[in-house]
């Protein structure tokens, strides 16, 4: 037996054919201002065509807090994937260290980007006989910093 589908219907199901991929494939973005888990607070400039971009981290966590400042960060994404991979350096500006991080840019279910990182950090030693304490392992999930009119 064959059933008549309703118009109604078909445009339903036409109308959701069309706008699902548009609401799974939201583009996650690394520019902007993000802070993590710690408090730390890391600016992202725009990325370029080639994938590489740069921006500064103030980190809220080190041996000798007094001396925090600014640092600079170098980096590059793949820029073809809705949740791209990335990777950048920080280069310490009040300490003897250079921190590299791996991560993913992912959107959520509920539209919000997190970027989630793995990190290593190595120490500046005086002596070779101390390198196996001069590098640190870590992770940090990053959460976009809202501006006033969100």
């Amino acid at each position: 037996m064959v059933h008549a589908t309703s118009p109604l219907l078909l445009l339903l199901l036409l109308s959701l054919a069309l706008v699902a991929p548009g609401l799974s494939a939201r583009k996650c973005s690394l520019t902007g201002k993000w802070d993590n888990d710690l408090g730390s607070i890391m600016t992202i400039g725009a990325v370029n065509d080639n994938g590489e971009f740069n921006g500064t981290y103030i980190t809220a966590v080190a041996d000798n807090p007094g001396n925090i400042t600014r640092s600079p960060l170098l980096g590059i994404q793949h820029k073809r994937a809705c949740q791209p991979t990335f990777g950048f350096t920080v280069h310490w500006n009040f300490s003897e260290s250079t921190s590299v991080f791996v991560g993913q840019c992912f959107v959520d279910k509920g539209g919000k980007e997190v970027l989630k990182t793995k990190w290593l950090q190595r120490l500046a030693v005086d002596d070779i006989s101390d390198d196996w304490k001069a590098t640190r392992v870590g992770n940090n999930d990053f959460t976009r910093q809202r501006t006033v009119e969100e």
